[in-house]
């Protein structure tokens, strides 16, 4: 069975260097680039690069009128051209903003609790504001053992003055 085959003859250097030649391995060379970038393109188009288990979330709005943030009634008229949907048209943008108004009115509002909260730090502050260097450089003492409400005591009651230069160690 070896000696039927007959091995494959090559072609010499100086015929494939022939004009003829070099244009037949010049196009089979195009022809083959072309394939790959066909195949490569066809096996791209058709891949979705997601993350399996991954679901997406698709909303389905009847009307394109949310899409495009037309007006609800879907009419307008421009310089009075139809009154009556102009007159709509105020009405329901007047009604828009008096719930935006309510709604930034919520949010400027002040709680009671927040209200005086805020007038206790607003008290402190005042009061340093106006009072002198001396009354400034007093040192609130505080001990640790005290409950949340003898603390709130010792606050008010304990007041040590800070005296300026060398302090000595307590042993």
């Amino acid at each position: 069975m070896e000696e039927d085959r007959q091995p494959k003859l090559a072609l010499s250097k100086n015929l494939k260097e022939m004009k003829f030649m070099q244009r037949r391995a010049e196009s089979d060379y195009r022809k083959q680039l072309e394939e790959e970038r066909r195949r490569k393109i066809d096996e791209a188009h058709w891949v979705l690069n997601t993350k399996t288990g991954e679901s997406e979330r698709v909303e389905i709005e009847p009307s394109y009128v949310k899409c495009e943030q037309l007006y609800s009634n879907g009419r307008m008229s421009f310089k009075n051209f139809n009154p009556t949907v102009e007159k709509t048209f105020k009405q329901m943008k007047a009604e828009d903003e008096e719930i935006l108004s309510e709604e930034r009115e919520r949010e400027a509002t002040v709680s009671d609790e927040e209200m005086a909260r805020r007038y206790d730090t607003l008290v402190g502050t005042i009061g340093k504001k106006y009072s002198n260097k001396r009354d400034r450089s007093t040192v609130i003492v505080d001990d640790d053992n005290d409950d949340d409400e003898d603390r709130d005591i010792s606050h008010s009651t304990s007041k040590k003055k800070f005296k300026g230069g060398f302090m000595k160690p307590q042993d």
